[in-house]
């Protein structure tokens, strides 16, 4: 709440024009008289008392005593003010304006709350909707903030993830002296600049995104020689589409991964890309793997914990995950519906 009080300390343009243009027109409804159309001249001094007792109560003790949580204060203020108008309306404006019959006798506490407290409870009321408004665009803001740096920082958990589990390849791979290792290198060259450089963005061209996926497919495939068949399928138009970066790729690796550490041969997986006109993506990643006894469950990783979690903070209500694990194979069901480029 103390951001509201600042916030009251400073007095934006709009709220100054937004607050002029609501006592204007509480004004016009509270003279307005069908039989008697002039503003009289006590009309309009009555409501500078009231104008005057709002003002006070929204920008003195709201922001430093009411916002603050100094509800004491704050209480014992609204009763003097209130009283002070009670006390310039019966002792000085009544007795100017209706010198012979309201300005002779004080017609008590209650009647005289009666008449004058609906004015000041609709004049604060816009003072209270503007700081709730207020309050409300500022916690918008701080929280996409906190989102995309949230964003940021599981996307940045991506590439150290990818990076740590490829180097630990490329190094057998160098040591056995392998003639593959140069086409790793190059492939592996290729999918960084990608990570480090065009996927910056949000969102980047499902176009690109997919292209990423096939050579990291094929990176992947070079590491696991002649043990097994990979099958990459991608059908539909990937033209107008855009999609958020680096979230396919975890499934496919995570794929590779655990296929390699627990089958020596035979290993088999299929991957599917579908693009419907609408604008579904439908994503299926399976692939066979042995069950060890210390294995952890493939469905927890650190990969899947961080791409559940882009999931929900990039496209909330915009995307089914399903993952299954039966017998010896494990399978990924990704639909999402993709965004179009603007």
């Amino acid at each position: 709440m103390s951001t509201i009080a600042n916030s009251s300390a400073k007095i934006s343009i709009r709220e100054i024009i937004f607050q002029v243009l609501i006592y204007l027109l509480v004004f016009i409804f509270y003279s307005f008289d069908k039989y008697s159309p002039n503003i009289e001249p006590f009309e309009f001094a009555f409501f500078c008392n009231y104008t005057i007792a709002t003002l006070i109560i929204s920008y003195l003790l709201l922001p430093h005593f009411y916002y603050p949580k100094k509800y004491i204060p704050f209480f014992i203020g609204v009763v003097l003010i209130i009283a002070a108008v009670i006390c310039v309306e019966e002792m000085v404006l009544e007795p100017i304006y209706f010198p012979n019959d309201r300005g002779k006798h004080f017609p008590g506490i209650i009647f005289t709350l009666v008449q004058i407290m609906p004015m000041l409870t609709i004049l604060l009321s816009f003072k209270f909707a503007w700081d709730a408004l207020y309050k409300q665009r500022e916690l918008d803001e701080l929280k996409a903030a906190a989102q995309e740096s949230e964003l940021q920082f599981l996307k940045s958990q991506v590439n150290p993830h990818f990076l740590f589990n490829n180097l630990n390849n490329l190094y057998a791979y160098a040591i056995e002296q392998s003639p593959k290792t140069p086409e790793i290198i190059l492939e592996l060259s290729a999918v960084l600049r990608y990570m480090l450089y065009e996927c910056r963005a949000a969102y980047v061209p499902l176009s690109k995104e997919i292209e990423q996926l096939e050579n990291f497919t094929r990176l992947s495939q070079l590491q696991i020689e002649e043990r097994g068949e990979v099958r990459f399928q991608k059908t539909g138009s990937t033209n107008g589409f855009q999609i958020a970066p680096l979230i396919l790729i975890v499934f496919i690796e995570n794929a590779f991964k655990h296929s390699q550490s627990s089958l020596s041969d035979k290993i088999l997986i299929d991957i599917e890309v579908e693009i419907h006109d609408s604008g579904s993506l439908a994503f299926r990643c399976v692939n066979n793997y042995q069950a060890q006894s210390n294995q952890d469950n493939l469905s927890h990783g650190i990969g899947l914990e961080n791409v559940r979690k882009r999931l929900e903070l990039i496209y909330p209500g915009q995307y089914d995950l399903q993952i299954k694990e039966i017998d010896d194979w494990y399978e990924v069901n990704l639909s999402i519906q993709l965004n179009k480029s603007s």
